[in-house]
């Protein structure tokens, strides 16, 4: 592939793009543990991203994207929009990479996520989820600024940068039981987990989870094109998942491979951190325990080879502490 390609927003994300990204975050990054889960006499493989430095997978894509800013670029800075972990993500990097960068986050945000990313050393802006526009938002501040917009799933480098951990997750899993996922069953918010790690296990299975009435890319991979969430869709504590409308880039890649899409109740999501908690000893948010969630409620029929994602630990403490106890 030549420079130009490469560095062409409107490309599309590739195996290559993948590989070329996992380079990167391979030279910065240990690899998150790929963990046994044992579930009714079936041992599963969870990747606990939780345990980045910034407590998602979202560093991933962050870190490809902004490696790749031309030298004209970086003194402009980015500008990303995120409920939190993508935001800290692209904080994360920005501060390693001496980049100015803004993230627009909803004023619903968790604090813990608001906070992080405001001591990654980001400017943060913060509007109505239910009734403003993030992109808007965002196109509004680049063309004041000239930043770069970092989306936080409609990109060929997050895709890639995200499917990272799916070509991790392959490898280990390949050191560990000699085989390849077969399949792959991924939280989904707008898609770019789901979407890179398919790209990375072309032979896998994949499923897609999301929380109830923010289960869009299942609605749209049932429907053969991209529906929206529906008018008032209900409080969820899955900020992380809480994606309005999926994008071409991500829905083409996962139609393509026939996805399956599946969604989960709230009791079935804090049900698997519980058992995140006390089987594998780890901090995993709401968002980032709905693949697990969908197992455990018995929606998939497992295989010797599935493999997980648990993608993010960022939940304020009292909301984690409540949802242990079962209260």
């Amino acid at each position: 592939m030549t420079e130009q390609y490469l560095m062409d927003p409107d490309r599309q994300p590739t195996l290559a793009g993948v590989e070329r990204a996992a380079k990167k975050i391979a030279a910065i990054l240990p690899l998150t543990p790929l963990l046994p889960l044992e579930i009714d006499g079936t041992t599963i493989w969870c990747k606990a991203e939780c345990l980045q430095p910034i407590g998602a997978f979202k560093i991933r894509g962050g870190w490809h994207r902004l490696t790749d800013l031309s030298e004209d670029q970086r003194p402009r800075g980015v500008v990303a929009f995120s409920s939190g972990n993508h935001a800290q993500g692209v904080a994360w990097a920005a501060r390693r990479l001496g980049i100015p960068a803004t993230i627009i986050m909803p004023e619903d945000a968790p604090r813990a996520k608001l906070d992080n990313t405001r001591a990654l050393g980001a400017d943060v802006v913060t509007y109505d989820r239910m009734n403003g526009s993030r992109e808007q938002l965002a196109a509004d501040l680049a063309a004041k600024t000239g930043a770069v917009v970092v989306p936080s799933f409609d990109d060929p480098w997050i895709v890639e940068g995200q499917g990272s951990c799916g070509l991790e997750m392959r490898e280990q899993m390949l050191a560990l039981t000699g085989s390849e996922p077969d399949q792959i069953v991924a939280c989904c918010g707008g898609g770019g987990l789901a979407s890179g790690s398919a790209l990375a296990n072309p032979d896998a299975d994949i499923v897609v989870v999301e929380p109830e009435g923010w289960d869009d890319m299942k609605k749209s991979l049932e429907a053969g094109t991209i529906v929206p969430v529906g008018d008032n869709p209900p409080a969820t504590e899955c900020d992380a998942l809480q994606t309005l409308r999926v994008s071409p880039i991500t829905f083409d890649i996962l139609q393509g491979r026939h996805a399956l899409g599946l969604s989960v109740s709230q009791d079935e999501v804090h049900h698997a951190m519980r058992v995140a908690f006390s089987k594998l000893r780890l901090v995993v948010e709401p968002g980032g325990a709905v693949a697990l969630a969908a197992i455990l409620a018995g929606k998939i029929s497992l295989t010797d080879h599935t493999a997980i994602t648990l993608s993010g630990g960022n939940v304020d403490n009292q909301l984690f502490a409540r949802i242990i106890a079962g209260d």
